[in-house]
Parts: C-alpha cells; sequence; structure tokens
C-alpha cells in the first residue's frame, strides 16, 4: 500500500510540474484556468528557493520509508526524475530559462486572449 501512495504521488508531482510549466496555455481556450495556474507558479518559485519542503516530496518520502525504499536525492522530486534523466544536468539553468519563458510567453497570451475577449463583448 505504501508503494502505492509514493507512486500516486510521484504521477501527480509530474502533472503538477507540467502544470507549472505549460499550464499557462490552457487559459488561452479557459480564462478562469490562470488564477490556479499563477498560485502553482507561485509555489513553484517558492519551492526553488529551498526556504520550504514541498508536500508532495515529503508524502513521496514518506511514502517511501513506509515501503522500505530509499528516499528522493537531496534535491527532491526534480533531483530525481528530471535533472539528468529527462535532460543532462549541465542544462538546469538552460532548461528553467526555457520553462520561464513558456510560462510567460502562455500568461501573454493568456491576457491578450482575454482582452479581445473583453473586446468583443463590448463591441
Amino acid at each position: 500500500m505504501y508503494r502505492a501512495v509514493w507512486e500516486v504521488t510521484m504521477v501527480v508531482h509530474f502533472i503538477v510540474i507540467g502544470y507549472i510549466a505549460l499550464g499557462g496555455f490552457l487559459a488561452w481556450r479557459w480564462p478562469r484556468l490562470i488564477w490556479p495556474h499563477l498560485g502553482f507558479a507561485g509555489w513553484g518559485l517558492i519551492q526553488l528557493t529551498g526556504l520550504v519542503e514541498c508536500p508532495l516530496t515529503a508524502l513521496e518520502n514518506w511514502g517511501r520509508a513506509q515501503a522500505g525504499a530509499g528516499g528522493l536525492k537531496p534535491g527532491g522530486f526534480i533531483d530525481t526524475y528530471i535533472e539528468g534523466v529527462v535532460y543532462p544536468a549541465q542544462y538546469v539553468w538552460l532548461v528553467r530559462w526555457i520553462v520561464i519563458a513558456a510560462i510567460l510567453i502562455s500568461w501573454t497570451g493568456a491576457l491578450r486572449a482575454q482582452l479581445g475577449r473583453s473586446h468583443r463583448s463590448t463591441a
């Protein structure tokens, strides 16, 4: 059972990180999704500071410990499953800047889409 806790948490973690990186594009079609995206993106930014532990990381580590497995690497979920796995570790800053650019582009597009909808509704 504890293995299921850690595996489900890992899947949710991938979904959340994907949403942080690309969720703003969903707001182009569904404008209200910008608000949870802003919250998740803000939380992701706080996580990068290392000042607080992600609750998903804590839950996965707990599930792993209860199942008798080793914990995540000290850097947490991203260091364990993404950096050095999905892309080479030496490109961490390049990937971060690409993600930041994607988020900013998505927010710009969401704002433009919203302004276009507002303009059409008042015309």
